[in-house]
């Protein structure tokens, strides 16, 4: 809703209603409200059901039942959030409505003064403690904002276009595994397994690796796998045994992408089932959720990778109808200038938006600090 449109007053019931939702889960009678805002003057109990109406008839507030209080829909979820990015405006608009910025009442926040906690910050950095790779970067990011979130914690590393190859190295683990560590000359250090059709000796493993290295250090990776592939055609009778272990480590992943895609880390699934009890509801998000095309889809298409900031974006049914009541907040983790891969928690919309949006973001600009390359 454009913002001309709502009044200051109106802001601030919107804003109380939308938190106290938030906290409570449930709809919020006129009476809830009237107790945020006691004994300030102009807003009696009989004016903020008017402006409770005001709101509800501008497709704000929705009323579930017929003797229930009002819900935030998407679109006041979505002004909300326009709000509480935007705190320069914010304080002028809470100056031009009378009230000091540090005099809001009890319940309705302080949208311009929002951080991250000390004690949330310090959890961040601990669970992050003993991370070398951007694999293992990406896999504890899923974990930690499903922990500190009510909702799913997704990392999807890109993909390998524009990266530059400085150093790959391969070891063997046990029968037809191997780990494939690849350096980019950003600085990121890229590790998988490789699960393998045939076994490969150390001293294939170190062929294949010094091959790569000799050959291609400064190429972009996904032309080496391109050029990998057309060497094995070519010249398959003249080094039928090296390219043979090379072509069967690109083709398992080694230089990553592949077939497979890109690697997507999902963890806090028995979050969102633990906030939905429309059964066949949650069958329809969990269906849309688990399919893992859709998820890098979304992540992709709302998520620009060329820029640090934080997007939000609430009600993902142009994704799935099954996904309105959700919210995607993510932001792109870099390393060197280069897209490291997408950070994101799904939620429902009735998460803590500020905490959120600040923990994404912390945990974004984490990778320049953990994966730092040392000088040398």
């Amino acid at each position: 809703m454009p913002d001309a449109r709502v009044s200051p007053r109106e802001r601030l019931v919107l804003t109380a209603i939308i938190e106290l939702y938030i906290a409570t889960g449930e709809p919020v009678a006129s009476q809830a409200v009237a107790n945020v805002f006691a004994n300030r003057e102009g807003l009696s109990s009989a004016t903020l059901r008017n402006v409770m109406a005001t709101l509800g008839e501008a497709g704000l507030l929705e009323q579930p039942h017929t003797s229930a209080g009002r819900v935030p829909t998407a679109a006041a979820f979505r002004y909300y959030v326009e709000q509480i990015t935007r705190p320069e405006a914010q304080l002028g608009r809470i100056a031009a409505d009378g009230q000091a910025a540090g005099s809001i009442p009890q319940g309705v926040s302080n949208l311009a003064s929002s951080s991250l906690s000390e004690a949330r910050r310090e959890q961040i950095e601990e669970s992050f403690s003993g991370v070398a790779s951007s694999h293992e970067y990406l896999e504890r990011t899923s974990h930690v904002l499903a922990l500190i979130s009510s909702g799913l914690g997704v990392a999807l590393a890109s993909s390998t276009e524009g990266q530059i190859l400085e150093h790959i190295h391969f070891s063997r683990l046990s029968t037809g595994r191997v780990l494939a560590v690849l350096v980019t000359q950003a600085g990121a250090v890229q590790d998988r397994v490789l699960t393998l059709d045939r076994e490969l000796t150390h001293t294939e493993l170190d062929t294949a690796a010094r091959y790569l290295n000799e050959n291609f250090r400064g190429w972009e990776i996904e032309r080496i796998r391109v050029e990998v592939a057309r060497r094995v055609d070519l010249e398959r009778e003249a080094y039928h045994k090296l390219l043979a272990s090379v072509g069967e480590l690109c083709r398992k992943g080694a230089l990553a992408g592949g077939e497979g895609g890109p690697a997507l880390f999902v963890d806090g699934m028995a979050n969102l089932i633990a906030t939905e009890l429309d059964r066949e509801r949650l069958r329809q998000m969990l269906l849309a959720l688990e399919a893992k095309q859709r998820l890098i889809e979304l992540l992709t298409a709302y998520v620009d990778g060329t820029k640090q900031e934080v997007r939000v974006v609430v009600g993902l049914d142009q994704a799935s109808p099954a996904m309105q009541d959700l919210v995607l907040i993510g932001a792109s983790a870099r390393l060197g200038g280069a897209n490291l891969g997408t950070v994101a928690v799904i939620a429902p919309t009735r998460i803590q938006y500020q905490e959120m949006i600040q923990a994404v973001r912390y945990i974004a600009r984490l990778s320049e600090r953990i994966l730092e390359v040392p000088a040398g």
